[in-house]
């Protein structure tokens, strides 16, 4: 890879960026960005990681191998539109713009690309993402192969039919803030029966750390991770046999199933609304 581009520098362009640069598979000048006007966000960008920048197109794209879409959603159409000339079809197109299907992002740009979409979360930040990427057709196997390799700097990635992509939004891309919704209810808890708040924090990360790293080594079930920790009249028993009062597991997967459903109507929305744009240029 000689050149890879940003188009938008908004936080998962600089998760990339760190990542990317952190793990020695591309050296910081070989990194290109750009934004709509923000031109303090793009020196900071600059002199934190070595990239370059510039608003001059023919700069830009000239050479570059990898372009990636990390523009705000309902900012796509208008950007791919601006950019549209300077995109081959030898580039690999990587969109990280949730809810835009490859179908559009072709028919902005009005052309037949290689396209990847790939629906990362914000652990990018750390190296920790959960990233699901598909592919059209045009992708070949060593374009999917750099895509992988890209995102693997950043957290673990999966590849998956464009159609699941709405799936994993709702399970991981907002999973995450699940999570930190657990652990405020924790912390509420904590606070209840008496523990001090920063122990009770350092507790609980803990707690989550460890049980992480048992689904990652152990080769059980959680059910069966579970029913070990559950012992016959005792205090996890107690526990859990609230949250089952309360239905929790069942709202959990309501939780889930309502975010895909959402995923798809604000993807059906955007379509429609880059579609219109489209008839408008």
């Amino acid at each position: 890879m000689k050149k890879l581009v940003f188009v938008g520098a908004g936080s998962m362009a600089e998760a990339m960026i760190s990542g990317i640069g952190a793990s020695g598979l591309l050296p910081g000048e070989h990194m290109w960005l750009t934004n709509k006007q923000d031109t303090h966000r793009l020196q900071t960008l600059e002199q934190r990681y070595g990239v370059r920048t510039t608003y001059n197109y023919d700069e830009l794209f000239s050479d570059a191998d990898v372009v990636v879409l990390a523009m705000k959603p309902k900012d796509a159409a208008s950007a791919i539109k601006e950019i549209k000339t300077f995109l081959t079809d030898e580039m690999l197109i990587i969109s990280v713009l949730a809810g835009v299907s490859i179908a559009a992002i072709e028919a902005a740009a009005e052309a037949s690309l290689a396209v990847a979409r790939v629906m990362p979360n914000t652990s990018a930040a750390i190296g920790k993402s959960a990233t699901a990427l598909a592919v059209n057709e045009n992708v070949t196997d060593v374009q999917k192969g750099r895509v992988k390799e890209l995102f693997n700097t950043i957290g673990l990635t999966a590849i998956v039919e464009e159609s699941q992509l709405d799936a994993v939004t709702g399970l991981s891309g907002s999973g995450p803030a699940y999570i930190y919704y657990l652990v405020e209810a924790m912390e509420k808890s904590a606070a209840e029966i008496g523990l001090e708040k920063q122990t009770a924090k350092q507790l609980i990360i803990q707690t989550l750390l460890g049980a992480a790293e048992m689904l990652t080594k152990s080769d059980k079930e959680p059910s069966q991770l579970r029913f070990e920790v559950t012992s016959p009249g005792g205090t996890t028993e107690a526990g859990i046999s609230v949250l089952e009062k309360h239905g929790v597991q069942s709202a959990f997967i309501s939780c889930i199933k309502e975010a895909t459903a959402q995923s798809k109507k604000l993807g059906n929305l955007l379509g429609s609304e880059l579609s219109a744009t489209n008839q408008r240029f």
